[in-house]
């Protein structure tokens, strides 16, 4: 396509030309309004002043007669003003006044005539129009009274002249305008529409121009931007989950092989046996993770926002902690748990479960340090419009440059690697925080982990 054609069949030309169509008519219309009644008020004024003129003279000629109106009309006639006069006899004959014969009567009753007046200008003679009266006055004499009009049809055709021109000129800076808008607007389409090919050519590094001047296009690219973003790190993040999939699978499957293996070598009944109940422990751990990986993506995904409902946290935190408490005697430690009564938030119980036990597994697991019992409490409260459950412990916690990183899938730092798991715990949480627009929060305890799920209060 052309660029001149390009040009013409962009939006934003089009919307401009819409927008001139309508402001040309718009003007058209209220100039044309304007003309129209100065026209018709400098008629009526000329009209007015004509009729008056006439009743006073057929005033004067009711009391004095004919030679009332002679002295006046020939007065009058000899003033330079655009004045029109003629008084003639009942045969047509001129008397008096600064026309030489009447003009062609107007047929019918009507008394106002149009004709051409030549006007003596200098050395030259101008062809002009009168507007005048005519009148039959008693004992069938005739007057005429009128206006030299040409002045005022010259100031018509100087306003029509000025529209015509005033809308050609809108017309023209119009379309310019237009054109030029078109332009700058094609040109920053013309990058985005640029750049969304190389990123579809697989740099997904690219992203959508902005300029800064903070419009529709701008605001645009850089929500463009913004969800780019979300699919590098999401793509990412594939990347490394596949990694760190087959890193996870790898160790296990090599593990049963090796003993599957050394159980065949033997020969024993009793290896064949506890081969096979080392193959069904791994294999349940590898059904946990499969389980946890599938848990987080349908959490990431939304699909169960359709499903949500009112949940009483302070009763879900007293059920949880009635299964914990007994793994925690066991420990030798403790774990308390307290809630403010009536908190409700919109969400999944058994989502919202499962991301609770998580963090109580973790607090049992990494809660205590080397020759202590892990001490854990579990409270519920609400703050500023928040639903806040906490789990805090007194365990080695997790350090502040790591806490961004624990909740991607697979993580584990260096001091939990000695203890089973598989990375997925805080990443399944996280996963359904952002499924109830909550947020994980990993803070300080002083000594130890306080791991807070904030969630929006519901009121019903």
């Amino acid at each position: 396509m052309t660029g001149p054609l390009k040009l013409l069949r962009t939006s934003t030309f089009r919307l401009a030309a819409l927008y001139l169509i309508l402001f040309a008519v718009s003007v058209a219309a209220l100039l044309g309004y304007v003309y129209w009644n100065t026209a018709v008020l400098l008629q009526e004024q000329t009209d007015y002043t004509i009729q008056a003129e006439v009743q006073a003279l057929s005033d004067q000629y009711q009391l004095r007669g004919i030679n009332g109106i002679l002295d006046t009309v020939r007065r009058r006639s000899t003033d330079d003003t655009g004045a029109v006069y003629l008084l003639a006899a009942p045969a047509g004959q001129r008397i008096a006044g600064n026309l030489d014969d009447l003009p062609v009567m107007p047929k019918g009753d009507a008394n106002w005539i149009e004709f051409p007046l030549g006007v003596q200008n200098g050395a030259t003679r101008e062809n002009h129009v009168a507007r005048a009266f005519f009148t039959d006055l008693p004992g069938g004499f005739k007057l005429i009274v009128g206006r030299d009009v040409e002045p005022l049809r010259q100031f018509a055709t100087i306003i029509r002249r000025t529209i015509y021109y005033a809308l050609a000129i809108a017309l023209v800076l119009g379309l310019g305008g237009g054109l030029l808008m078109s332009r700058n607007f094609l040109r920053r389409v013309d990058a985005i529409t640029e750049a969304s090919r190389t990123i579809m050519a697989g740099n997904m590094s690219g992203r959508m121009p902005v300029a800064g001047s903070n419009d529709e296009l701008d605001r645009l690219a850089l929500a463009l931007n913004e969800m780019l973003d979300q699919i590098e790190s999401l793509m990412g993040a594939m990347k490394e989950v596949s990694s760190n999939v087959a890193h996870d699978l790898k160790t296990p499957l090599t593990r049963i092989k090796a003993r599957v293996e050394a159980a065949l070598r033997s020969g024993s009944e009793t290896e064949y046996r506890a081969a096979l109940e080392n193959t069904v422990d791994e294999s349940d751990r590898l059904l946990d993770t499969f389980n946890a990986l599938l848990s987080i993506a349908r959490a990431e995904a939304g699909q169960a926002r359709g499903g949500l409902s009112a949940v009483d946290v302070s009763e879900l935190i007293a059920d949880v902690a009635e299964l914990y408490e007994p793994m925690a005697e066991e420990e030798g430690g403790t774990l308390v748990a307290s809630a403010a009564p009536g908190l409700h938030v919109l969400g999944d119980r058994q989502l919202l479960a499962q991301a609770l036990t998580n963090l109580l597994d973790n607090a049992l697991k990494y809660g205590a340090r080397d020759g202590e019992t892990p001490q854990i409490t579990v409270s519920g409260a609400l703050e500023d419009d928040k639903v806040v459950i906490t789990v805090a412990d007194h365990g080695p916690g997790i350090p502040a440059e790591d806490r961004g990183r624990v909740t991607d899938r697979f993580v584990r730092l260096d001091e939990s690697r000695t203890k089973p798991g598989n990375g997925l715990g805080l990443s399944l949480v996280s996963g359904v925080m952002k499924l109830h627009k909550g947020a994980l929060v990993l803070e300080d305890n002083a000594p130890g982990l306080k791991a807070s799920l904030v969630l929006p209060v519901w009121r019903g």
